[in-house]
């Protein structure tokens, strides 16, 4: 009959034994860092991750799905362009964000989003409204000394178009 451990006395796991027998050695004492507090934001337990994305000069666009970056990118795509300077440059950035959409939207698998293509004439007439009215704050009517606000053509959903709104 095998024997059994007394219920008052410790179990030592083989891992416990490990660390034990290798502080007995004194194979920790040397170790670099040996005696300084931890550093700040290591209790969190994705602690590496951040240092890893710091470290390796990462934005943290690299940890989201590729549906959520195009989505947000397709909602800044009239700040992205605004310090744009040429109608092509604008033009060239609304293509590469479609060509990624698209892509996106061709490749297999993954949840089904709906994210469709950019129209290009449409951001391009909102940025040229915007550089209209940068250009007009700048330099003021003689007529109107009060800094003028621009109506950025604003797509309306369809249950107003159908109500006449």
């Amino acid at each position: 009959m095998t024997e059994r451990k007394p219920p008052d006395l410790t179990f030592e796991s083989w891992i416990d034994k490990q660390i034990r027998e290798a502080t007995e050695r004194g194979e920790f004492d040397r170790l670099p860092g040996a005696g300084q507090p931890i550093p700040p934001g290591m209790d969190d337990e994705n602690w590496w991750v951040r240092n890893l994305l710091q470290r390796e000069g990462i934005g943290t666009d690299a940890l989201l799905p590729e549906h959520i970056v195009l989505r947000r990118d397709r909602e800044r795509i009239d700040h992205t362009v605004r310090p744009m300077t040429s109608e092509r440059a604008v033009r060239d950035a609304v293509t590469e964000l479609n060509e990624r959409i698209v892509r996106w939207l061709r490749s297999p698998g993954g949840p089904d989003i709906p994210i469709g293509p950019v129209r290009a004439d449409d951001v391009v007439a909102r940025w040229q409204a915007v550089r209209e009215a940068e250009r007009s704050a700048e330099i003021p009517s003689a007529t109107d000394t009060s800094p003028e606000t621009v109506d950025v053509p604003t797509k309306r959903s369809r249950w107003r178009r159908l109500r006449g709104r």
